[in-house]
């Protein structure tokens, strides 16, 4: 196969977007294990007063990316109108190849922090543009719930890869070690993207593009976007309460703590890779309600457990129901802004709602759990979720009705084009 048939055929954008999501969740993930380690070893002489300063250091840092990329979503939405999805997300890779080369190289905390900010702009490019060219590369809705769902997978194999990455070639090689992994595999995608899709293209959309307020005076997109938000808020929070959880209360080996999340990245890459077609065909909705239903019941579990193996099945539950929403509710927000041809600001409405859950969560997640707890704060998030399913139920039967009355029309107008050969036979018969 000659490179010209190559150029932007379905599948190499399906590779580049995989590949582009699968670094980044890789960068994002492999820094966890390093940096908190790394930044105390530029300071041998640590007080206690010295290390609870560094975690909030810590924290701000691996936080500053969800918050950038919280801005810039937005941005990224109506830039995709104007530079269509190839070029931001050729922007996205650049910026993430200078990051991951900024945490190869920086020595000092304010580097590392441009590093962990940058990526949230590479995140906000790749994930907005990205999902929006694997939307309008399938306009067929159960080819693209397959696909997507299978895009999104790239998501969990990343954050599954980026630990042991991270803290194996750190421990062997080093800081820079691992960066520069992820470095190279980025300057590939780079090359593979200059040499197969065209950064010069622009999407046809209609003259009238949607507005962020006409997408949210739509109450589907606004109840969308907050089971997106809702189910995705219980991961945010357990990532940073959890770990001090289990070390006063089940008190687990250090090699434990950093496998009790491989459940769920195991359980979504399970349902955002064999949902997204029975989502379709079963209803997006229903079965939505079903997985919103399942991280509810989840995150209840969660903290009942005595002993590391009986947080299993609730990981895996919790993250299978979040790749299940996200298989089923992602690729129903494209459906809904087909008519106008431009994905770019309802995708960033759905990263808003991602980057919502993960920059508040924590912050709101630990002040909660400070205040009563971290059994309650689970119940309160699993309940919610639960509780945030009759709004689905709500959505399910609007779009029965609005796909009762497109049959409706579509019979109507069927009528009409079966009587005008009839009429037009009449007429002439008349003239003879």
């Amino acid at each position: 196969m000659r490179l010209g048939d190559l150029k932007n055929s379905r599948m190499i954008t399906i590779v580049v977007v995989y590949l582009s999501l699968f670094l980044d969740n890789v960068l994002l993930t492999v820094v966890v294990p390093i940096i908190p380690d790394y930044l105390c070893t530029l300071d041998a002489n640590t007080t206690s007063s010295v290390e609870e300063d560094e975690n909030g250091r810590v924290g701000l840092l691996l936080s500053s990316k969800a918050l950038v990329q919280l801005i810039l979503n937005p941005a990224v939405g109506i830039l995709t109108g104007t530079l269509g999805y190839a070029r931001p997300l050729f922007l996205g890779n650049l910026s993430l190849l200078l990051a991951a080369l900024l945490f190869a190289f920086g020595q000092t905390y304010e580097i590392l922090f441009l590093a962990r900010s940058i990526q949230g702009i590479a995140s906000a490019c790749i994930a907005v543009s990205g999902m929006s060219l694997v939307a309008s590369q399938y306009s067929e809705e159960d080819e693209r719930s397959k696909i997507i769902g299978f895009v999104l997978g790239s998501i969990a194999l990343g954050v599954l890869l980026g630990y042991p990455i991270g803290s194996v070639l750190y421990d062997l090689e080093g800081k820079t070690a691992p960066f520069l992994l992820v470095s190279s595999l980025i300057v590939i995608l780079i090359c593979l993207q200059i040499l197969t899709l065209d950064v010069q293209t622009n999407i046809e959309t209609s003259k009238q593009q949607p507005t962020w307020l006409h997408l949210l005076s739509n109450p589907h997109i606004l109840i969308i976007s907050g089971a997106i938000w809702c189910s995705t808020s219980p991961m945010a929070i357990l990532e940073p309460c959890l770990p001090i959880w289990l070390r006063t209360h089940i008190k687990p080996k250090k090699w434990q703590l950093g496998t009790v999340f491989i459940p769920d990245s195991v359980g979504y890459l399970i349902g955002t890779n064999f949902f997204g077609v029975i989502a379709y065909r079963y209803g997006r909705s229903k079965v939505a309600i079903l997985a919103m239903f399942v991280v509810g019941v989840s995150a209840i579990l969660i903290p009942l457990a005595n002993t590391m193996s009986q947080l299993i099945f609730p990981h895996l539950g919790m993250g299978l129901g979040i790749g299940v929403a996200d298989a089923a509710l992602v690729p129903l927000l494209a459906s809904l802004v087909d008519r106008n041809g431009n994905y770019g600001p309802v995708y960033s409405i759905q990263q808003v709602a991602v980057s919502l859950a993960y920059s508040l969560g924590p912050i709101t997640g630990g002040e909660m759990v400070k205040a009563i707890g971290f059994p309650w704060v689970m119940r309160i998030v699993g309940i919610v979720n639960v509780a945030y399913c009759p709004l689905l139920i709500y959505l399910t039967l609007e779009r029965r009705k609005l796909l009762a009355k497109k049959e409706e029309k579509k019979d109507y107008e069927t009528f009409q084009q079966s009587i005008t050969p009839y009429e037009r036979f009449y007429d002439s018969d008349e003239d003879l």
